[in-house]
């Protein structure tokens, strides 16, 4: 009985375990449903700013320069920002090795690159390939928030005005639908006119609105806060993306666990079969030896 009761507590372990995934499956399904409403919540605030945005670019001069859009292709050497969102945690499939491979790609591209890695399992990876990265720069990407995105968007804006990134990337997984989502990267800045403007470029002229002191001043007060709506964007699609990834994987063991269940359940009984066979095979050789010894 030996072998049967190894099974049997096998069979118990994987009970345990199926719980555990069941669970995990429970809470990252929780997780997502909040933070899709979070972002539908947000989203006609910056679309808005967008058509903002929009507006006050076509009553700009085609000569004036604008800072945010400034591509420097004087400057050869350039310096490159990636911000890469990874999870906290594994347990989510290829989720986090998506990202990182992809910002592992970039790092092999001309240039100087400069890392900002939100969440443990980025920063864990890179540290431990040994992989420079900006240490100050430590931010969860659990429950993702305006005020985090503002103060991400703050520190690499800043240092894009101050020349020191010329080009800043954000690598992020973006949420196709539930079922699937894809790693990606997006240029965050420098802005290009064309992204904002209508196919033809041309101007209906219906904008009779007044900006003071200067449409250049409002546009450059207005793209901070689109950015933060772009970061903010990435962090909430990224968080979702992986609460579904996590799901779809602890389905995905759950439903592998149930698989192990049968056929463990199978073995055990053929085992214990075999056991009470085997002792009644004893039993009956015992009792005809006995008969033997008797005549």
């Amino acid at each position: 009985m030996s072998n049967a009761r190894e099974i049997k507590n096998r069979i118990s372990s994987v009970k345990d375990t199926m719980k555990i995934t069941n669970a995990m499956y429970m809470i990252s399904s929780s997780k997502l449903k909040k933070a899709k409403i979070n972002l539908k919540n947000t989203q006609p605030y910056f679309y808005s700013l967008q058509e903002a945005i929009v507006r006050v670019i076509k009553r700009i001069p085609e000569d004036v320069k604008l800072s945010y859009f400034d591509d420097r292709t004087d400057k050869i050497d350039r310096n490159k920002g990636y911000i890469v969102i990874t999870g906290d945690k594994g347990l989510a499939g290829a989720y986090n090795n998506n990202v990182i491979k992809i910002a592992e790609d970039e790092l092999k591209k001309d240039g100087n690159h400069v890392l900002f890695v939100a969440g443990n399992v980025g920063r864990s990876y890179f540290e431990n390939k040994g992989i420079n990265y900006d240490a100050e720069f430590k931010y969860t990407v659990q429950n993702p928030t305006l005020h985090r995105a503002r103060v991400i968007s703050g520190r690499v804006v800043q240092m894009f005005n101050e020349k020191k990134l010329d080009e800043i990337y954000i690598i992020y997984t973006r949420m196709i639908n539930s079922l699937e989502s894809k790693a990606e990267i997006q240029k965050i800045l420098p802005l290009r006119k064309v992204d904002f403007m209508d196919e033809d470029g041309t101007d209906d002229g219906t904008d009779e609105t007044n900006y003071i002191p200067t449409p250049h001043d409002v546009l450059n007060n207005l793209i901070p806060n689109f950015v933060t709506g772009f970061i903010y964007g990435a962090l909430t699609e990224a968080y979702s993306s992986e609460q579904n990834a996590r799901m779809m994987a602890m389905e995905a063991a759950t439903n592998n666990a149930k698989d192990m269940l049968k056929e463990l359940s199978i073995i055990y009984n053929r085992a214990r079969q075999a056991a009470i066979t085997q002792e009644v095979t004893e039993v009956i050789s015992g009792a005809k030896a006995q008969k033997r010894k008797k005549l």
